[in-house]
């Protein structure tokens, strides 16, 4: 049976990994009757939000530990686990990925990567190993591949569409670390076929909770046919 990575970022959107979307990975990897090994950084959220308010509340709490809350506790550190462990590797949005594997919330295409976080995703490329990259998941790829010599296809949604977020201005992040960018809706998938790489827009675009489902299981699928 295959087993697929999934990287998580905390528990809950404004600064973990988005919940639904990690569910819907979940729920899509099954589907194509595989297993999934999560995994989590061992190290402290850049900051915990109350999801009510969207205020910061003033404690400190664990990546692994709040990923452990989705895992339903059975998940790794993710320094304990290589590219052979997994036969792919799926990185959900929430702003998590860009504030707990990187600092992209706060420093855009300047921020740094946890280290970590970007041995996996280089040991999964190096390995012509498929990745999935949802929402903002793209970003995190992109500075794990920068100075890497890698060019990466990515999109993180379309400017074309209704948004929440500045899609012109992160695809131009993106760009400004090496990376090409597709423009994609919610209704569509980019797929690399060179580097083996799947981006779903997700909630990056305007979505019905529906529409993020069908993302989602369309970039699995996608994500499967480079597998196999």
């Amino acid at each position: 049976m295959k087993k697929i990575g999934l990287l998580l970022s905390g528990s809950g959107v404004y600064d973990g990994s988005e919940i639904q979307e990690t569910v819907f990975a979940l729920l899509a990897i099954h589907e194509q009757n595989a297993d999934v090994l999560f995994m989590a950084p061992n190290v402290e959220q850049m900051h915990v939000v109350n999801h009510l308010t969207g205020e910061e509340m003033q404690e400190t709490r664990n990546v692994l530990y709040e990923s452990a809350r989705i895992a339903r506790g059975d998940i790794e550190d993710v320094a304990n686990v290589n590219a052979s462990d997994i036969d792919a590797l799926v990185i959900p949005g929430g702003f998590g990925t860009a504030k707990n594997h990187t600092n992209w919330a706060v420093k855009g295409p300047d921020s740094v990567i946890n280290d970590e976080v970007k041995r996996l995703i280089n040991e999964v490329v190096e390995a012509g190993k498929p990745i999935a990259a949802l929402c903002m998941g793209p970003t995190t790829v992109a500075k794990a591949l920068e100075g890497t010599g890698k060019k990466a296809v990515l999109t993180v949604g379309t400017d074309q569409e209704k948004s929440p977020y500045d899609i012109s201005a992160i695809s131009e992040g993106v760009k400004s670390v090496g990376m090409g960018i597709a423009m994609k809706s919610v209704r569509e998938v980019s797929v690399d076929q060179e580097m083996n790489i799947v981006c779903a827009p997700c909630y990056m675009m305007e979505a019905s909770v529906l529409e993020v489902r069908n993302n989602i299981k369309s970039a699995i699928a996608e994500m499967f046919k480079l597998m196999n």
